[in-house]
């Protein structure tokens, strides 16, 4: 029963009492963007932000120690979202520019899977651009991309990498969880319940996100979702363009001292449940009001970019905070350099189904300069010998035409890897003469992630949550570490 508005004041232990588990969970914000960032303390406050109870219980990982000795501290994934075509970007064909819009041959069509092709002539197309060596190790680069081309001494490419899901979401879902079924957590969660967070003061796993330069294919949150895994380790959106937090001024008519008194008064009550509930739910809701008093004054500081050197702004192609891929490749630095555990920059624009030709030129004004540039600084920095730098997207592109487009493909495509433990200029795997089928050292999704959590100390076997009645892992029940890249 409901006390009367005039009734006394309940002490804690009445309230103990009264209050259900179920009451109090419905009765409170739910995960880190409903209680943590929705909690933020008015502007105002940013420069001389309240002091915050530190939680009693850091969440330091559950793989201690390492399983084997670290070569990174941190990931940055920069997701090429809607399927970059590896026939304009890393693996040139020959073969297939002298049989353009010849059908396409039935040996290696026959029986396979292809999304919106399926009953119409198979044409061989072309590359799209021309293809030239770069750097000592001689890696051909399409022209189109002639900053990531001065990477070539730096990055491993693999370009034998294949998947199981064809279309957008699965295939994404897939990438970023180890399986297609949605649900599971995310890599950035996994690697985040491993082996904890860096950063007191922002979320060890931040999601940036842009677009242009074709069809923008949707992301959707679950895609950094932590699951079964309680919630404290899901990935957090950044905004690089106005406030970086949704909510994050306080409401009309709230006073700072209003809002200081909500939070300690709901983290009191916070605690006197998870004494008696001991739910993980309840020490993430503790954990993220903590979190969020100190995200007070470092999210500003983070997204302040007045002390960075002009140079540094002229490197990225960006002034900052306007929403680009080159804003949040910055971002991602600083973020770095705060100990943040895992980055992800997703740039929707990869999904060309037609005027590839120019929709690759489009793309590539918009992410070629900023991918160099990141690597070049994290370099110049000393950050990239522990930070595992992954560019890549979710499945391919056709051999085959589909008008002037390609259609999504699955069985081969390319993907590089850069940073702490990976070997420089070196081209792994290989696909056929049409770039159809991957036929030298295969590489699966899986096994990306298995090499992911080697190079960060994690033996991806080891690292299980039981759900559900049976041990879960990022890899499922596969995953091989892609040993000839790495150092």
């Amino acid at each position: 029963m409901r006390p009367s508005p005039d009734s006394e004041p309940r002490s804690p232990e009445l309230l103990r009492q009264q209050l259900t588990r179920r009451a109090f969970l419905g009765r409170t914000a739910s995960g880190l963007g409903g209680v943590a960032l929705t909690s933020l303390l008015e502007r105002t406050l940013r420069a001389d932000p309240p002091a915050a109870p530190r939680s009693t219980d850091p969440w330091t990982g559950v793989v201690q120690p390492r399983h084997f000795t670290p070569k990174a501290k941190r990931v940055i994934w920069l997701y090429m979202a809607g399927g970059p075509s590896h026939l304009e970007t890393f693996d040139p064909k020959p073969k297939l520019a002298e049989m353009h819009g010849q059908p396409m041959p039935e040996s290696f069509t026959a029986g396979q899977q292809v999304a919106q092709l399926q009953g119409k002539p198979l044409v061989c197309f072309a590359p799209q651009y021309p293809f030239a060596p770069h750097g000592q190790s001689g890696l051909p680069v399409s022209t189109m991309f002639p900053h990531m081309a001065k990477l070539a001494d730096d990055i491993s490419v693999i370009r034998s990498m294949h998947t199981d899901q064809i279309n957008h979401d699965t295939a994404h879902t897939l990438m970023n969880t180890g399986t297609p079924i949605s649900g599971r957590p995310s890599a950035g969660s996994w690697v985040l319940y491993g082996l904890g967070s860096q950063c007191e003061d922002l979320p060890g796993f931040v999601v940036l996100i842009s677009s242009g330069g074709g069809q923008d294919q949707p992301v959707a949150a679950r895609q950094w979702h932590s699951g079964f895994l309680p919630s404290r380790f899901q990935g957090v959106q950044f905004h690089s363009a106005g406030d970086p937090v949704l909510y994050l001024n306080r409401p009309a008519g709230v006073t700072a001292d209003n809002q200081r008194q909500v939070v300690t008064a709901v983290n009191q009550l916070n605690r006197i449940f998870q004494d008696t509930a001991r739910n993980p739910e309840v020490a993430t809701r503790i954990s993220q009001y903590e979190l969020a008093f100190r995200m007070q004054a470092s999210v500003p500081s983070l997204m302040d970019l007045s002390g960075e050197p002009q140079s540094v702004l002229d490197l990225y192609g960006t002034q900052g905070a306007d929403g680009s891929f080159a804003a949040n490749c910055l971002l991602a630095r600083r973020l770095a350099e705060r100990g943040v555990r895992f980055i992800q920059l997703y740039h929707r624009g990869w999904d060309h189904h037609g005027g590839i030709k120019e929709g690759i030129r489009v793309v590539a004004s918009k992410i070629d300069r900023a991918t160099w540039a990141l690597v070049t600084d994290l370099k110049q920095r000393g950050l990239l010998d522990d930070t595992l730098v992954v560019w890549g997207g979710e499945f391919g592109r056709t051999p085959m035409a589909q008008g002037d487009g390609r259609d999504h493909h699955i069985k081969g495509f390319s993907l590089w890897l850069a940073g702490a433990g990976i070997k420089r200029g070196l081209t792994y795997g290989a696909t056929d003469e049409f770039g159809y089928h991957a036929v030298e050292h295969p590489v699966h999704v899986n096994d990306l992630h298995a090499t992911m959590l080697y190079l960060l100390g994690i033996d991806h076997t080891r690292l299980t949550y039981r759900a559900q009645g049976r041990d879960f892992r990022l890899t499922d029940v596969a995953g091989q570490v892609i040993q000839p890249v790495l150092a």
